[in-house]
């Protein structure tokens, strides 16, 4: 499967931390076995033969069994064992993510953990497409069939200004005041940028988004630097790098939700059933 995966049989060798002839020797001996070529070798890369497309389908399929059985039996004997792909947006502050991985690298230490961030659009993509375990969501993103949803928690969103803006001795500033100002704001696929933008939308009211960032601190930076205001939830303004900065109400209710999705596929998996299980854990704490 290396050689396949690499295309090559020194990247493979070096990947296996064998020698590459002794790589090759093992690729003859097999050749031999099976009565027939699984590569093309050319001086550049490695292409794989029909036989040796069938044979690799085939290895992936005893080698995602071989470690379903493990898994069947780690769970017999009450462990739990596998591979986690977990995929969250950048800033979930209201869920602490790194606090649920440790927990549950503590309980569980045989769980491969592998993470990602992404907007919930795409996390819920690679949900659907088997790619993902589970994954931290906000805002509204659309549930599909094939994924289920638990509520974490909803927290406010807040204006956040520098210290000299006019707004910042506002207590609570009407939509129109806030629609007249410049905004510094994340991308469009960003969960906090649509239910901001969902929010004036519903007042019949549009804004202006100058600066678009794809990171917090960015952001936060911009906002000190008086370039714009931003809206954000409340745990964003409460970071430690929003020190100085001033964050008023809005007025009306503007709630940004964290969900946990879970693929359809995770229900087969211990890893991920003992992460849902600890999460809500943490949820009735």
């Amino acid at each position: 499967m290396a050689v396949a995966e690499e295309r090559h049989f020194t990247r493979a060798a070096r990947r296996l931390m064998v020698s590459q002839s002794g790589l090759s020797a093992s690729i003859r001996t097999l050749e031999r076995e099976l009565g027939g070529p699984l590569f093309v070798r050319s001086t550049r890369r490695v292409e794989l033969t029909e036989i040796g497309r069938a044979v690799l389908t085939d290895a992936r399929r005893a080698i995602a069994g071989a470690e379903a059985a493990k898994q069947a039996a780690a769970e017999v004997q009450g462990l739990v064992r596998g591979v986690l792909a977990v995929g969250t947006e950048q800033c979930i502050g209201v869920v602490d993510v790194p606090g649920a991985l440790a927990k549950l690298h503590a309980a569980h230490p045989r769980i491969e953990i592998r993470l990602r961030h992404s907007g919930s659009a795409d996390l819920m993509r690679e949900l659907v497409a088997g790619q993902l375990d589970v994954a931290f969501v906000a805002g509204d993103e659309p549930v599909q069939d094939s994924v289920r949803t638990v509520p974490l928690a909803a927290e406010p969103m807040v204006l956040l200004t520098g210290p000299r803006h006019p707004l910042a001795t506002v207590d609570v500033p009407a939509w129109s005041e806030l629609s007249a100002e410049t905004f510094v704001d994340f991308h469009r696929d960003w969960s906090i940028r649509q239910v901001t933008d969902h929010a004036f939308a519903e007042q019949g009211l549009t804004r202006r988004v100058a600066l678009e960032v794809n990171d917090v601190h960015s952001l936060l930076d911009l906002v000190r630097c008086e370039l714009g205001v931003a809206i954000v939830p409340r745990p964003v303004a409460m970071k430690d790098k929003a020190a100085g900065l001033v964050s008023r109400p809005l007025p009306g209710e503007v709630l940004w939700r964290v969900s946990l999705a879970v693929g359809d596929g995770a229900h087969a998996s211990p890893a991920a059933r003992a992460f849902c299980a600890l999460c809500g854990a943490l949820t009735a704490e």
